[in-house]
């Protein structure tokens, strides 16, 4: 129960501190006749013209610190996104080899278990064949060249969900077996978590800068972030409602790999 309710705290109090770096940036744009501003130019004019005379001196400071930051949490952000992919493709393929060769190979001579120790690569090993796109990606400065990836990114996405709703809201059992607050020892874990989940500050003033009409950009931030958290909230109630405890970090990882073999 504390969950969703910190999940719809965290995210109104997210998508609060993104509008003010919108305004913040609106305002200095208009002020100094800009286009756009970046975090460390709108961090720069902040302190320079703001109400404290002894922040002034220190914009320079302000703007390297404010960059300094966005790296280390880009770079995390990052590193867990590839773990991510790493770790789906390894279940994804693995579990695709499990399945083919136990069900197609009707002559095979070795149990389930060799099968298990023969399809279990190091997941560094994904992480090693993806990282040659990965690089590839980095070059590209240009946000519009990635919009074609990021349209199929979406679809995929979409697609994903579907599937996974429409498994997790299947046999959920009685919420009474489960306890209504988790132990406080968890709760630092999940903060970090929900906190990754809302990591899209980073791209507020870059994807602000490249709309044709700023205006509605506040609006899309609302209707996006909106939907945003509500998944987050229903997703993750109904993933611990049906797994429990056993849930992983990411639930893709608890969907079963044999599913499509057993029903086809």
């Amino acid at each position: 129960m504390l969950g969703p309710i910190s999940l719809v705290i965290m995210g109104v109090v997210a998508i609060h501190c993104m509008h003010i770096v919108v305004r913040c940036s609106h305002h200095f744009c208009q002020r100094f006749k800009k286009h756009g501003l970046s975090y460390g130019d709108t961090v720069t004019f902040a302190m320079e013209h703001g109400p404290f005379p002894c922040l002034r001196s220190k914009a320079p400071f302000g703007r390297v610190t404010v960059e300094f930051f966005l790296i280390i949490t880009q770079l995390g952000f990052c590193s867990v996104y590839f773990v991510f992919l790493a770790a789906n493709m390894k279940q994804l393929v693995e579990g695709f080899m499990r399945n083919h060769t136990s069900y197609s190979d009707l002559n095979m001579t070795r149990n389930m278990q060799d099968h298990n120790e023969d399809w279990n690569i190091d997941a560094r090993i994904y992480m090693l064949s993806l990282l040659p796109f990965l690089i590839c990606f980095v070059f590209i400065r240009d946000l519009k060249y990635l919009a074609v990836f990021s349209f199929m990114a979406n679809l995929s996405m979409a697609v994903s969900l579907v599937i996974i709703y429409q498994y997790i809201i299947r046999g959920i059992p009685h919420p009474k077996e489960l306890p209504l607050i988790a132990s406080w020892k968890k709760y630092p874990l999940f903060f970090g978590s929900a906190i990754f989940a809302f990591e899209g500050i980073g791209l507020v003033l870059p994807l602000e800068n490249k709309m044709k009409q700023r205006k509605q950009f506040p609006q899309a931030l609302n209707i996006g972030m909106g939907i945003v958290t509500a998944l987050y909230v229903s997703l993750g109630t109904l993933g611990y409602l049906h797994f429990g405890d056993s849930v992983q970090g990411s639930i893709t990882l608890n969907l079963p790999q044999n599913i499509w073999f057993s029903e086809g």
